[in-house]
């Protein structure tokens, strides 16, 4: 008799753990869907709505960097540049709403177009204290649809304290690339590994 119960709970359990390993799938996610899909992102100049040439400059080699380190693979500002040059006449940078997606992704080559606005950069001064604001957009859009793939918004204000009007200036133009650098950061840790990525 017990030979029997044990036979008949050995084949439920069988059972259950057949069915159970057959229906149910374990959620997880792919390496593919865990991925922006993006091999080859290029790093457009800013659009610098806040006018400070330097901020700009600062923000773009930020993001470049994080990009590599986030595992996508470096095209040089030099390439990206010259490429669009032969649309742009002026030797300034596009802004954002100038130029598709598509039409970069031709004359590059590329998976993806990462956008990059400045939309705040600005310092104010109020007695011995500067209050400096940074607000940034970042926007990753594919090269085959245009559609986004991946957007950040951040805004920081960094307050420095000084005696003079001239200590205030400069602590003020100091706090600007820490400041940078924090937004994309926090901005980075959101976006999707790229091919490269050890991760």
């Amino acid at each position: 008799m017990a030979y029997k119960f044990l036979r008949l709970f050995f084949l439920i359990s069988v059972l259950c753990v057949g069915t159970g390993c057959g229906l149910v799938k374990p959620h997880a996610v792919t390496p593919q869907q865990s991925k922006t899909g993006a091999g080859l992102v290029a790093v457009l100049p800013v659009n610098n709505k806040a006018g400070d040439e330097r901020a700009g400059q600062i923000l773009r080699q930020k993001v470049f960097y994080e990009l590599y380190f986030k595992g996508y693979p470096k095209i040089p500002f030099d390439i990206i540049d010259e490429k669009l040059s032969k649309i742009y006449k002026e030797n300034i940078g596009p802004k954002k709403e100038s130029v598709s997606p598509q039409v970069v992704g031709e004359l590059l080559n590329i998976d993806a177009v990462m956008y990059c606005t400045l939309n705040e950069g600005k310092t104010s001064f109020f007695y011995f204290r500067a209050s400096t604001v940074i607000s940034v957009d970042l926007e990753l859009k594919s090269t085959k649809t245009g559609e986004t793939i991946w957007r950040a918004r951040y805004r920081t204000v960094k307050r420095s304290y000084g005696f003079s009007r001239r200590d205030l200036e400069m602590k003020s133009c100091q706090v600007y690339e820490p400041a940078i650098r924090e937004i994309v950061n926090k901005a980075m840790k959101t976006l999707p590994d790229g091919p490269d990525s050890l991760g």
